[in-house]
């Protein structure tokens, strides 16, 4: 279903063992390629000190003991990149979580910053639809997409990336850059 002609992005998404943006402990992304879905991949991610909270385990079920021997998240990101090369742009649900976490662990690690443009298919929605509810659930909920478990990283990019392209065919979006309202980029430029 390709509706915005060569429309290539990555949806992805990050959950984290505590309330710090940096604790990554699993990133998720789904390939979009001339506006289809050709593939999804996750991976656990030992955060900082494998430290954890009760509560963001109780959302997501990861524990210390699943990502004691996981990579750590530059080890994570250098596997992501390559799929960014082709098309330097993001799709997340509620973009400014995910954004927040990938510019932090990035600090953190004192990693190259990279140059990415982003959408968020939460503004998008906020923007198109009028419903009681926007949560990435209740938005495939209503339009029947496809869903995996709920935040598990690779599902949940999944589930973004099949509601933004829902997102663009309902909006008749035939450019990205129709799409003002919900982008961002990662790292604006300072000039």
């Amino acid at each position: 279903m390709a509706i915005i002609e060569g429309l290539d992005f990555v949806a992805i998404d990050f959950e984290t063992a505590s309330n710090s943006p940096d604790s990554i402990c699993e990133a998720g992304i789904c390939v979009v390629r001339d506006g289809k879905i050709v593939e999804t991949q996750s991976w656990l991610v030992r955060p900082p000190g494998n430290q954890y909270n009760y509560w963001n385990t109780r959302i997501h079920g990861i524990r210390p003991k699943d990502t004691a021997n996981a990579p750590d998240f530059p080890e994570v990101w250098r596997e992501i990149e390559p799929y960014l090369e082709e098309s330097p742009v993001l799709v997340a649900h509620n973009a400014a979580f995910d954004m927040g976490c990938l510019r932090h662990a990035i600090e953190l690690y004192g990693m190259v910053q990279p140059s990415l443009d982003y959408y968020c298919s939460l503004r998008a929605a906020r923007h198109i639809y009028d419903f009681y509810s926007n949560t990435l659930t209740a938005l495939c909920d209503m339009f029947e997409l496809p869903q995996g478990t709920h935040h598990r990283a690779g599902d949940d990019a999944e589930m973004c990336a099949r509601l933004f392209l829902r997102e663009i065919k309902d909006a008749g979006w035939v450019e990205l850059s129709e799409m003002t309202y919900c982008h961002g980029k990662l790292y604006p430029s300072s000039g």
